[in-house]
């Protein structure tokens, strides 16, 4: 294997890698968003009462 396609394919699964570490921090974040807002929906739900 030539040197250059290794560098290809270690920088492609580094690429790889990156892309899907920000998608499953995108997720996360976004899911921990969710519980917030339920979190105060029902915190301001129960206050009213």
């Amino acid at each position: 294997m030539s040197k250059k396609l290794f560098i290809v394919l270690i920088s492609v699964f580094g690429a790889l890698c990156a892309l899907s570490a920000a998608v499953a921090a995108f997720m996360i974040i976004k899911d921990k968003k969710r519980k917030d807002e339920e979190e105060l929906e029902h915190y301001l739900d129960s206050s009213i009462l």
